[in-house]
């Protein structure tokens, strides 16, 4: 069925909006991929907010010029070409075609435009083992979470020991309604104290009593 021109234009126009939103798009052939094989790469390019299209070639480089990328090559638009747009993250679905492509040779990379710049299919291989960005986010969390970990450590020590301390300093209080005991003794020593002085000094007087009757 021939598609017109009115449809070729509201096509056009997705493909040009399509092209303005995405972070990355990556040209794929698919000949020979079946029905239940495109519907599973479209289901696990849905997941990570990325999805395909399907249409003329020319209508696709219109689209891409549209929004100031040029020099897509001949070998990226070489026989059924399907674009994939990432709208969410850079890395995510070109990862996804990476991987399925190793499971299917039906599905090949051709190439792609990253950051607004056209790159071959070496290149998108590449950035495909780079890691992506829930991947950076999760080792970026755990690098910050080994030292907070050793700090909520270091604390749960001094309090538990601060605890020790308090306990044992009311371990050697007097029980609840029982008065401390007097310091008597200490009392005592203090009052017997001019007592034992006058003691000795008595013997001292008796002495010089009787020095002056043998005077």
């Amino acid at each position: 069925m021939a598609v017109t021109k009115q449809q070729k234009e509201d096509i056009l126009t997705g493909l040009i909006d399509q092209f303005s939103r995405s972070k990355t798009v990556v040209f794929t052939g698919y000949r020979g991929l079946d029905v239940a094989g495109m519907s599973d790469l479209r289901r696990k390019l849905r997941a990570t907010g990325s999805e395909v299209s399907v249409a003329k070639k020319t209508l696709m480089r219109i689209a891409a010029e549209k929004n100031d990328i040029h020099g897509l090559t001949r070998e990226m638009m070489e026989g059924p070409v399907a674009a994939t747009f990432s709208y969410e993250d850079e890395l995510e679905g070109l990862k996804v075609l990476f991987n399925f492509a190793k499971q299917n040779d039906k599905l090949i990379l051709l190439g792609g435009v990253v950051d607004g710049r056209v790159v071959g299919e070496e290149e998108i291989k590449k950035l495909a083992m780079l890691p992506g960005k829930n991947e950076l986010i999760a080792k970026l969390m755990g690098s910050m979470n080994a030292p907070i970990s050793n700090t909520v450590g270091l604390l749960g020590n001094l309090i538990a020991s601060f605890v020790r301390v308090v306990n044992a300093y009311k371990d050697t209080l007097p029980a609840e309604g029982q008065k401390e005991a007097p310091a008597a003794p200490a009392v005592a020593e203090e009052v017997a104290a001019p007592q034992e002085v006058a003691a000795e000094e008595a013997p001292a007087e008796e002495v010089k009593a009787e020095e002056n009757t043998e005077a």
